[in-house]
């Protein structure tokens, strides 16, 4: 694989990737990413807060996964995978598991490479998720399509145009693997948002990642082949939280994003 560093790409515009690892606190962003950020939480303030709980829901969606068998993951769109992510989780849970991360960005790939160098389990390609082919065919090399495998598909198809077709998209992954395996999705949304839905797409649209939000119909429509996994397709903190966790503040409907799993019939 060709190797990347961070001084490969001095971006001109933000990137998902990057404005999501500013989020979470982190410090694998440029001042065009941050800048971009800060905008966002003018409109929305609970995006910090929102994007943790969708970090929340990532791990609780693996370590699901882990319990029924799983050992493998696909996590598309991964961008920086640091502190709390897949490969940490399922390695905790169990030692055999292994996890192959795909983005496109590549300064998110650069990073991703440095912090998996000591992680023989875990490695990074560099693709885009909406060819499936390529993606899966380097995912081969890694996973063993032949046993159940969790597909990770988490704050990502909100950046998936409708020109993209999700849903054809979505049923490639889908048809790629064997019955037992899982697609874990989370989603942006503007129900129950009012006009900061759409103050936000207008904001991403000068991205290098426009947003498209979406309604929970239109989610839920996306696990066609798929046995959904209770309690279906929620805001994202709803989804299985851990036990004894204590119940945020916040109303769940301000994360503006849904979750769900789902099982390969």
């Amino acid at each position: 694989m060709e190797q990347h560093t961070a001084s490969d790409v001095e971006p001109e515009r933000p990137s998902a990737a990057r404005v999501y690892d500013y989020y979470l606190g982190g410090s694998h962003n440029f001042a065009v990413d941050r800048a971009m950020a800060e905008q966002a939480i003018r409109i929305l303030p609970e995006l910090p807060a929102n994007m943790r709980a969708n970090r929340a829901f990532l791990r609780r969606a693996v370590r699901f996964m882990i319990a029924q068998g799983v050992r493998q993951f696909l996590d598309l769109g991964s961008g920086i995978p640091t502190v709390g992510n897949v490969h940490e989780v399922a390695l905790s849970e169990a030692p055999d598991a292994r996890v192959v991360y795909v983005d496109s960005d590549p300064v998110a790939v650069a990073h991703s490479q440095s912090i998996l160098e000591d992680v023989a389990q875990a490695t990074i390609v560099q693709a885009d998720v909406t060819d499936p082919a390529v993606v899966i065919g380097h995912a081969r090399r890694q996973l063993d399509f032949d046993r159940p495998i969790g597909v990770l598909m988490v704050a990502l198809l909100h950046f998936v145009p409708e020109t993209a077709n999700p849903r054809a998209l979505i049923a490639h992954y889908r048809d790629a693997v064997t019955p037992g395996s899982f697609l874990a999705i989370s989603h942006g949304t503007a129900d129950q948002q009012g006009d900061r839905g759409p103050q936000l797409e207008a904001l991403y649209s000068r991205s290098a990642n426009p947003l498209v939000s979406r309604d929970k119909a239109t989610i839920e429509s996306y696990f066609d082949g798929y046995e959904l996994v209770e309690p279906g397709v929620v805001f994202v903190p709803l989804w299985r939280p851990d036990p004894g966790s204590l119940p945020s503040s916040t109303p769940p409907e301000r994360t503006a994003t849904y979750a769900g799993v789902g099982r390969v019939r």
